[in-house]
């Protein structure tokens, strides 16, 4: 049974949440903002979701609820961030604030975050940079999820990656897993106890499987077979690597009952238009570029032709009106912790 609830009413709830964990009230609009913002995209598995994991893990101290996060500039246009073990939204969001900036300035920023966590959907972070009139690129390692080709013990993250490309609309948004899934729907289908489709994952024995419980204790398989675990790996460069955060099965899982910091690395970068060619041009090439897309004749069983990140963008506005879903498990885990904060419950 799932409940649809207010984005307003939700996030209030999640701030207050998140501040009854020792979260800072300034700290706590952002994350909480990440959150309902990913919800309303539909990405169920990356939002609303994971807030009682996050919440048990600032309660336990695993997670820190107040860093002190650090720039380190190490060229004109680069940074290194150290996360002091914060939450991944909110070291997320000031890294690309620091690489939107610098672009204003220099035509191009990048910062390299380590000692961070879980950061939700990447989604998120390339709007930002969109809206701010900048192409923007967003990738974080994970903890082990896909075997590398030919393997069948999971080493390298389910690692997604994204763009952001302004334009005079919605932003044009592409962000993929660099698996044949993200390991937060297998995550939510067996916290909710439903099977998962073939050709997702396979168990630890290197069988396929459909039992999600199964499944996290074997693999995710990657998308594109080869492909994808050449991009899971590039991603595992570039986030774990460089940064110096952990990388592959280093990299550690909130989801255990280990107290080590996770250590996970993102990578961001900003680039001006402007470095380019004047925004007005870019915005009217743009322009031409999608309505060729759209004018291309339709495959038969298609409407219209869409362009990445639309799906999210009509989901959004429908669940502005009729509130976003979530599920009576989650309410109910999100009430007891409430509770046990002393907070008011979420009422229907």
């Amino acid at each position: 049974m799932k409940y649809n609830i207010a984005a307003i009413d939700l996030k209030n709830f999640c701030l207050n949440l998140l501040k009854g964990a020792g979260v800072s009230s300034k700290d706590a609009e952002i994350v909480a903002g990440v959150l309902v913002d990913t919800s309303l995209d539909g990405i169920d598995t990356h939002g609303i979701s994971r807030l009682p994991v996050y919440l048990t893990r600032l309660q336990s101290g695993r997670i820190n609820p107040r860093p002190n996060i650090k720039f380190i500039r190490t060229a004109h246009s680069v940074f290194l961030l150290d996360g002091n073990n914060g939450l991944g939204q909110l070291v997320s969001v000031r890294a690309m604030e620091k690489a939107i900036e610098t672009a204003m300035e220099a035509g191009f920023g990048v910062v390299s975050a380590r000692h961070s966590n879980h950061f939700g959907a990447a989604t998120y972070y390339c709007k930002m940079a969109a809206h701010a009139g900048m192409i923007g690129i967003a990738i974080t390692n994970s903890p082990p999820g896909i075997p590398p080709w030919g393997g069948r013990k999971p080493y390298l993250g389910t690692n997604p990656i994204s763009f952001g490309f302004p334009r005079d609309g919605q932003p044009v948004i592409v962000d993929m897993s660099s698996s044949n899934v993200a390991r937060g729907n297998i995550i939510l289908a067996a916290k909710e106890n439903r099977p998962i489709p073939e050709g997702w994952a396979i168990d630890a024995d290197g069988n396929p499987t459909t039992d999600a419980q199964k499944a996290l204790k074997g693999a995710v398989l990657p998308v594109g077979g080869p492909k994808g675990y050449a991009l899971a790996l590039a991603v595992e460069i570039l986030s774990g690597v460089v940064s110096g955060a952990a990388y592959g099965e280093h990299v550690g899982w909130i989801y255990d009952d280990s107290q080590e910091p996770v250590n996970i690395g993102h990578f961001f970068m900003a680039m001006n238009i402007e470095s380019f060619m004047p925004k007005d041009e870019y915005l009217n090439r743009m322009e031409h570029l999608i309505a060729e897309i759209k004018a291309v004749p339709r495959a038969k069983g298609y409407d219209h032709i869409l362009l990445p990140g639309e799906r999210k963008n009509i989901k959004a506005g429908q669940r502005l009106k009729e509130g976003i879903p979530i599920g009576a498990v989650l309410l109910n885990e999100l009430n007891e912790i409430a509770a046990s904060l002393g907070i008011e419950k979420l009422t229907l």
